[in-house]
């Protein structure tokens, strides 16, 4: 498969991929966005990030790509290093992302992936046992069930065909012991 090109024009620009808060608060300017998803990794909540509020495999992830422009670029890049990388422990990687109009081509993709070698790495555990730590932690941009109910929305209004058993396990452990 030939990826597309990431430029438009003569200026260079950057596809950001976010599936997590990236999804609903991107919190940096970018050019325009795509929904789709990306081959290979799964979302997880293995990790214990605290501060704020992926797994590789053969599945897909679902989120939105966001276009920087080159102009953008430098601000947005600073902006994400420090909420993902640093404050969050993420690495970064291109990857392929494949936007859902099926009339466009794939891309590559900047993403800020969660790895085991993070100190603040949780590891595998039931859907009950992370509702339930969900459900007690708050950090600097709120509280955890913002995170998890914002994610299961969006899953729901922009991937309605996609059913991603982890995220809608949590989403139903916690509101039962929430509500």
């Amino acid at each position: 498969m030939k990826l597309m090109d990431i430029t438009t024009s003569e200026k260079p620009s950057l596809w950001i991929f976010g599936y997590g808060s990236l999804v609903w608060k991107p919190d940096f300017k970018y050019k325009r966005n795509n929904v789709g998803y990306i081959k290979g990794y799964s979302r997880r909540f293995w990790h214990g990030d605290n501060f704020h509020r992926g797994d590789k495999d053969l599945a897909c992830t679902w989120g939105i790509a966001y276009e920087v422009s080159d102009s953008q670029m430098e601000e947005s890049l600073q902006y994400l290093n420090v909420r993902e990388a640093v404050l969050g422990g993420y690495v970064t990687k291109m990857v392929e992302f494949t936007p859902r109009e099926k009339c466009q081509g794939s891309l590559l993709a900047l993403v800020y992936i969660a790895t085991s070698d993070n100190p603040i790495y949780l590891g595998p555990a039931t859907p009950t046992e992370i509702a339930a730590q969900i459900a007690i932690c708050r950090g600097n941009t709120g509280h955890n069930i913002e995170y998890l109910l914002r994610l299961a929305e969006f899953m729901r209004l922009y991937c309605p065909e996609v059913e991603d058993d982890h995220l809608f396990s949590i989403e139903a452990a916690a509101l039962a012991l929430v509500i």
